[in-house]
């Protein structure tokens, strides 16, 4: 009975959800269609305002919707026809005209409102095309006062600070002859019912008046600005002074005698008062120098915390990691069926960076005469690395040859018990290591 009284609650919930869901799809349907009678009306006062071309899009998608709600409207009918359907071809059918509907609204929402601020500007045409006049007249106001302030500038900077700024007043005034052409372009465009070509000549002749005021601005810039680059130049030559005192307390250093002669050429090259300069070169030029001074101090001080290792160490180092890696590649080679993937690993990471230190040095480790202080500790520790793979190879290698080996016994390599040498690869590997042991203590010595 319980079973009974279940399936019946599950019924009437259904049949609620599916009576909501055909309620939904009137609704939607309803709501799209008059969606599209509206966009209608708005295309064509687009059209007007804007052009075809500016409302192709909105065109193409009002045409896919109107074929899509041609599906949707279809299927309502099927709703009501006299054919029986089942309830979930109903349900599949209400929740496909919910969805085309909502997708048409959502479609022409999201293209009329591409258009929205196009068709409110073209409403307003006629007062942008007045306040263009206007700036073209307020901004011609400003062009003998930035005309005076490049001759003023001139008289104090050098030709090339004011490369940037002084042909901005002539551009602007061609800039604004430009605009106010466009406004009048646009305004009998309009009037002769041209309207997309009236709205590109007044987008045209807004961004000139714009790209003017910019130019106009940016003459009233350049002197502030050469001003501050001025007072930033003073501060950084006696900061650059005072740099030099200190560099010549460090420890002698190659990069930081080279970067104090680069400081004190920028310092010699400043003009003398009175001479027109170009402050943000010499600005640009002295901070370089004077940065490059304080990484070369920097670099020295950290160098000089650490003690830099003697030439002869890195030549022991270098020699021994070329013993090491000659001594395994004999091995190896002797042994190629016995050796595994292991030793001819280590062995090739050796030769790699036996190689790179090479290319580090510039040439042949081996033969190298002089290496520069700062390459020392870097190129021992390479040959130490080079030569500590080389000996993981030689071990690894020597597993290999022991494991490969059968064991001693009679009639076996060893010659018998008592007779003959035993164990003649194990010697032979034992000399091996045992004297590149020897050598490493040895180097280890004048280390």
């Amino acid at each position: 009975m319980a079973g009974f009284w279940g399936k019946r609650k599950r019924d009437a919930l259904e049949q609620a959800q599916d009576a909501d869901l055909a309620k939904r799809a009137g609704t939607a349907l309803v709501a799209a269609d008059e969606r599209v009678r509206v966009t209608t009306d708005e295309l064509l006062f687009a059209e007007a305002e804007l052009g075809h071309d500016a409302t192709a899009e909105l065109g193409a998608a009002l045409a896919a919707v109107k074929q899509h709600l041609g599906e949707a409207f279809r299927l309502n009918q099927l709703n009501f026809d006299e054919i029986p359907d089942t309830a979930e071809e109903l349900r599949t059918r209400n929740a496909r005209i919910v969805q085309l509907s909502e997708w048409a609204e959502d479609l022409l929402d999201e293209q009329t409102a591409a258009l929205a601020d196009r068709i409110a500007k073209a409403r307003r045409a006629p007062e942008i095309i007045a306040g263009v006049r206007a700036d073209v007249a307020r901004l011609r106001n400003r062009i003998p006062h930035a005309r005076e302030t490049i001759e003023r500038l001139a008289a104090r900077y050098a030709p090339e600070a004011l490369a940037q700024v002084d042909a901005n007043p002539a551009e602007a005034d061609q800039l604004l002859g430009f605009a106010e052409h466009g406004a009048g372009v646009a305004e009998r465009r309009r009037e002769a019912g041209q309207r997309e070509q009236a709205n590109l000549a007044l987008e045209a002749a807004t961004e000139s008046v714009r790209r003017a005021a910019t130019l106009l601005d940016a003459v009233e810039t350049f002197e502030v600005e050469a001003l501050r680059a001025e007072s930033t130049l003073a501060a950084i030559v006696e900061d650059s002074r005072g740099d030099l005192v200190v560099a010549q307390q460090e420890p002698p250093s190659p990069g930081v005698t080279t970067a104090m002669a680069d400081l004190r050429v920028a310092l010699a090259a400043l003009p003398a008062a009175g001479i027109n300069t170009d402050p943000f070169a010499l600005l640009t030029r002295l901070r370089d120098a004077n940065t490059a001074l304080d990484a070369a101090i920097a670099a020295a001080r950290e160098r000089a915390a650490r003690p830099i290792p003697p030439i002869e160490h890195v030549h022991h180092a270098i020699d021994d990691a070329d013993r090491q890696l000659a001594v395994a590649r004999d091995v190896i080679a002797g042994h190629r069926g016995w050796i595994g993937a292991d030793a001819r690993t280590r062995l090739a990471e050796a030769e790699r960076v036996r190689i790179d230190l090479d290319q580090f040095l510039g040439s042949s480790a081996a033969t190298v005469a002089v290496i520069g202080e700062d390459h020392r500790e870097q190129a021992m520790a390479m040959a130490r690395r080079a030569a500590s793979l080389a000996g993981e190879a030689l071990q690894l290698a020597k597993r290999d040859i022991d494991s490969s080996r059968p064991p001693q016994g009679p009639d076996q390599w060893g010659g018998g018990y008592g007779g003959g040498r035993r164990g003649g690869g194990n010697d032979l590997m034992g000399g091996i290591l045992g004297g590149l042991v020897i050598g490493s203590v040895l180097d280890g010595i004048f280390d």
